[in-house]
């Protein structure tokens, strides 16, 4: 009996009905509005949280853009360093040139000034493509013309009339080449037909 009167005293919480979220068992005033200054400075912290990295982002995309921008503005800066001393032996080449007579001492001066532009073209990663003898690729060689040529098999390059280039295995500029072919049948008949 005594339980029943503690029960009574005591009520059991009342279930919430279906759909209803439960209701705390005080509304206690100063509760709730600590609770909701607690939950607009943690909103404030959030809000401030976004709007820093927003700002950051931001900065870090126009950054990001001038790099670009250097980057293509400036992207030969160590080439045309490398270069300019070759012209400048261009330069004094065609100065000595002027009141030389001595023809092999402006050919060993332009030898010089070809073999210095040669390594700062290896240097960046330029490559010649001089296929003579070699079978003709239409990735890095320009047919200009087809000869006849019983010696070498057809499709050889002959002739290279203009070299190409690489830039670090990327085509520059392709090779100008002459390609053999078989000779035709023409000239085979006509000494098959003299010897009959």
């Amino acid at each position: 009996m005594a339980n029943e009167e503690q029960t009574d005293r005591n009520p059991a919480p009342e279930a919430p009905e279906e759909g209803q979220e439960p209701q705390p068992a005080e509304f206690n005033p100063a509760t709730l509005l600590k609770q909701l200054e607690e939950a607009q400075n943690e909103a404030r912290e959030h809000w401030d949280k976004l709007v820093r990295a927003q700002a950051e982002l931001e900065n870090l995309r126009k950054r990001m853009k001038k790099d670009v921008e250097n980057a293509h503005k400036y992207a030969l800066e160590k080439f045309a360093n490398e270069l300019l001393p070759v012209r400048d032996s261009l330069e004094m080449g065609v100065d000595a040139a002027r009141g030389e007579t001595d023809v092999e001492k402006i050919r060993e001066g332009t030898e010089l000034t070809l073999k210095m532009l040669t390594q700062v073209m290896e240097k960046q990663g330029i490559q010649e493509v001089m296929p003579e003898g070699e079978r003709f690729d239409p990735e890095r060689h320009q047919a200009m013309s087809m000869q006849e040529n019983a010696e070498l098999e057809p499709n050889t390059v002959m002739t290279v009339l203009q070299k190409g280039y690489l830039l670090n295995d990327r085509l520059l500029r392709p090779a100008m080449v002459i390609v053999s072919r078989a000779p035709s049948g023409d000239g085979q008949q006509g000494g098959e037909g003299q010897g009959g």
